[in-house]
């Protein structure tokens, strides 16, 4: 028997019944979704890897916008030298990774879920929310950072920068909208919308890269006065290697789009006859789709960089300079001219808009996939517009603190960014060491290794990213723990489960008068079960005749909100007869019961509790966290809101 939350009642005819309809649509088929290692149905079939890519892409690719200033900034002379470090990691750091990743985790849960494997209880409860934490940083932080550097190419546009200076926190929130709008609207086209502005976009690089390389070609100058100056500055080649890999945790913003490449893995396409539990080609093209990306990637930030720091002079990559946060744009405006250049800025405006699809793409795939299942999350989080409503709310309100500045939000991406890559090293380290590949241990070691220390090195020159990184954990821990105390007493058994033993019970009971008996076990000898059946007849007035069924609850997991209900029968001293419980909550077990026992035989069933000794708080709060605690009327509580007709209820009797 499966066991359902309470339908939702059918909207009126009026405005608000029309809006929560249109707000809640979708909501049942995709509350009736299993994802992950428990979906059954055949794969979607999706799209081809390499459109997938593109709606990645949108992140990956869009920092291109941002990206060489950033790293001129931060190195220097040095940014085409720490940039190749930055790819060397990539290709041989986190693409390896993220390609274990998907193998191990292909149904859009990320790193995360490998990791959720390894702590149980409460532990692991919150560890998975530390971790959608700073996934929460990484992706808003995306779409906010985005939008900001989209309006910083629309505000220094020669032919616009009259009209939109000084509006810059304005326009970043109308683009915001522009882009929680689509998502309102419905996300179907998405991906083909990606592809045209990925190709588009990519390939105004590909002649902006060469026109800047052909630049620095016709003047060797160029290049022999970039590296006399190299040299004057670090000496030789080992100082200059050694001063990259310190400066490399500030580029760590060109590593983002990984994460979001295995977060979308759902949205590509499966071999025909592929189920969730084996989708080995929606595996291949994942990793495909990670490998192909990070060479485009990598070839393309090797290049820019190169370009831009011989090219572009240093004063103009600061903070009101005219290439900062903008430099491929500058060197587009510079030797295409103005036309050329407006059409570019057009180009990057719209991909770092966008990017921030992929960034909600992502969260929209993620979120629902754990608070919900922890009880954590409200039902209509399950939803596609409610959530996209409050992840606006909440990007609104970053762009507001951070006032639309690209270089202040850097910090807060790149600690996102690299938490979740670092976690992820380590989860791949775990799986391979559990799978005896004592090879890749020890590679995916010194990977997680690598990242681990930059990440504390840039915790450490970015404090503030920890700290907004901090203040997502916070609020999504303070309103997850609210949810799942509100959603306490919501029936919370996916599916009820007998044996035969059971099941004959069930049978046998429909003929008579269904009384059960709560009872806490201890020794199980027969003392125990005579005492408490004498027990509960005198303070009931149950007849000698009228049978009794022993009900005892083994708690697996109390951390886990949502779980199946499994019923053991069984005889024990040769005349009491038991049902053994297993499940995460006490209460929900047995309410889960007696509604099955009802709907199976027709008849009401009666169950008997003795009161529970101690604070009623305490026991409230034992409850919550342990699954037990004052059992009585916790039952008839949830029982009272899974059948609402008294005169259908089952019977709770306490003595």
């Amino acid at each position: 028997m499966s066991v359902s939350p309470p339908p939702l009642p059918a909207p009126s005819s009026g405005s608000p019944g029309r809006l929560r309809a249109w707000l809640l649509e979708g909501l049942a088929d995709r509350a009736s979704q299993h994802p992950g290692p428990h979906a059954k149905a055949p794969v979607h079939q999706g799209q081809r890897w390499w459109r997938v890519m593109c709606l990645t892409g949108l992140d990956y690719f869009s920092t291109l916008g941002y990206q060489p200033g950033i790293a001129a900034l931060a190195a220097g002379l040095l940014s085409p030298i720490a940039t190749i470090v930055l790819v060397v990691i990539t290709l041989c750091g986190a693409l390896p990774v993220y390609r274990r990743v998907a193998r191990e985790s292909p149904h859009g849960e990320g790193s995360i879920a490998m990791l959720e494997r390894l702590l149980t209880f409460w532990q692991g409860k919150l560890f998975v929310l530390v971790l959608l934490g700073f996934a929460a940083t990484d992706f808003l932080i995306t779409i906010t950072l985005s939008a900001a550097d989209a309006t910083a190419h629309l505000v220094e546009n020669p032919h616009l920068s009259g009209a939109l200076h000084g509006r810059q926190v304005l326009v970043t929130l109308v683009l915001v909208a522009l882009l929680g709008a689509v998502f309102l609207k419905g996300f179907g086209e998405a991906i083909g919308l990606a592809v045209g502005l990925v190709g588009v976009y990519l390939a105004l690089n590909v002649v902006v890269v060469g026109v800047g390389l052909w630049h620095v070609a016709t003047a060797p100058h160029v290049v022999a006065d970039w590296s006399h100056a190299l040299t004057l500055e670090h000496g030789n080649v080992f100082a200059m290697i050694g001063v990259s890999l310190v400066v490399f945790p500030k580029l760590a913003l060109g590593l983002s789009g990984f994460e979001t490449g295995v977060a979308v893995m759902p949205h590509i396409e499966g071999g025909p006859g592929e189920t969730e539990e084996e989708p080995v080609g929606r595996i291949r093209g994942a990793r495909k789709l990670l490998t192909t990306s990070a060479v485009i990637m990598s070839v393309f930030l090797i290049t820019t960089s190169f370009i831009t720091t011989l090219l572009i002079p240093a004063d103009a990559f600061q903070p009101g300079g005219e290439a900062n946060g903008r430099a491929l744009a500058y060197l587009a405006h510079a030797y295409l001219g103005g036309a050329f250049g407006t059409v570019y800025d057009v180009s990057t405006i719209a991909i770092l808009w966008f990017a921030g699809a992929s960034a909600m793409a992502g969260m929209l795939n993620l979120l629902p996939r754990y608070l919900p299942r922890y009880g954590m999350a409200p039902h209509w989080a399950r939803a596609v517009r409610p959530t996209v409503l409050v992840l606006t709310a909440v990007a609104f309100l970053v762009t507001w603190i951070f006032d639309a500045d690209v270089d202040k939000q850097g910090g807060a991406y790149a600690t996102g960014v690299l938490v979740l890559i670092s976690s992820a090293a380590i989860a791949v380290t775990i799986a391979a060491r559990r799978a005896r590949q004592h090879g890749w241990t020890a590679a995916f070691g010194v990977i997680a290794a690598v990242f681990l220390y930059t990440t504390g090195l840039n915790i450490a020159e970015r404090p503030d990213g920890v700290k907004i990184g901090a203040c997502f954990i916070a609020g999504i821990i303070l309103i997850s723990f609210a949810s799942r105390l509100a959603r306490a007493f919501e029936l919370r058994v996916t599916e009820v489960v007998l044996d035969d033993t059971a099941e004959r019970f069930v049978r046998d009971c429909a003929h008579h008068s269904i009384r059960l008996i709560a009872n806490e076990p201890s020794g199980r000898d027969l003392a125990e079960y005579r005492d408490k059946a004498h027990q509960i007849r005198t303070d009931n007035g149950i007849p000698a005749e009228d049978d009794l069924v022993f009900v005892e609850v083994v708690v697996r997991d109390p951390s886990d909100f949502e779980a199946e209900l499994r019923v053991r029968g069984e005889v024990l001293h040769d005349r009491y007869r038991v049902l053994t419980l297993e499940h995460s909550s006490i209460p929900n077990a047995l309410a889960a019961l007696l509604l099955h026992v009802r709907d199976a035989t027709g008849r009401q069933p009666h169950i008997y509790f003795e009161w529970t000794e101690g604070n009623p708080f305490a026991q409230l709060l034992w409850f919550f966290l342990f699954g037990q605690g004052e059992v009585a009327p916790v039952t008839r509580e949830v029982l009272r809101e899974a059948e609402p007709d008294r005169a259908r209820r089952p019977r709770v009797h306490v003595g």
